[in-house]
């Protein structure tokens, strides 16, 4: 049909046809909106995709990696509880030895302090004998200055002999 037949005969066929354009004109501008719409969500799209996809795979990385860091830091604790468990089993004998020499010591200890006090006695009897040194370091003294008194008489001598007989030396031919 055409547009005369549905609009009748000459009756508003321009303005349908105006409507028509204007609705024609109206649908192209909405399809060429929806299709900027498209593509301005397309290249936004471009862009997330140029961040998303390498960020998540350097997620991908980034969660491969701490894994193997927990991994390995399990087995190194499992390593750790193992020399942990067999030193402390060398520290226990270990202790015991050094329990049973501090009972050892313990016990010269002991005999050291009686030995120590056997000695005090020994010491507090020795007393009077310091009383006898203490006269016997002044009879001591007296006898070093009576040998310096001798010393000074001897040196007199020597110079009162000792000039002639150099003088006398001289005329004798031996």
């Amino acid at each position: 049909m055409s547009d005369k037949q549905i609009d009748g005969p000459g009756i508003g066929s321009e303005d349908a046809q105006q409507t028509r354009d204007d609705a024609l004109s109206e649908a192209q501008t909405n399809a060429y909106a929806v299709d900027r719409l498209s593509q301005a969500f397309e290249n936004s799209a471009r862009r997330w995709e140029l961040i998303v996809y390498p960020s998540l795979f350097a997620f991908i990385i980034l969660a491969a990696y701490g894994f193997y860091l927990v991994f390995s830091l399990a087995k190194d604790v499992h390593y750790l509880a193992i020399s942990v468990d067999s030193n402390m089993t060398v520290l226990a004998s270990n202790m015991q030895s050094i329990s049973d020499n501090v009972g050892q010591m313990s016990s010269n200890v002991r005999t050291m302090a009686v030995g120590v006090d056997s000695m005090a006695r020994d010491v507090s009897a020795l007393e009077p004998m310091l009383t006898t040194m203490e006269g016997m370091d002044q009879t001591m003294q007296s006898m070093g200055f009576s040998t310096a008194g001798m010393r000074n008489d001897l040196g007199v001598m020597n110079r009162n002999i000792g000039r002639p007989m150099h003088f006398i030396n001289t005329f004798m031919p031996w």
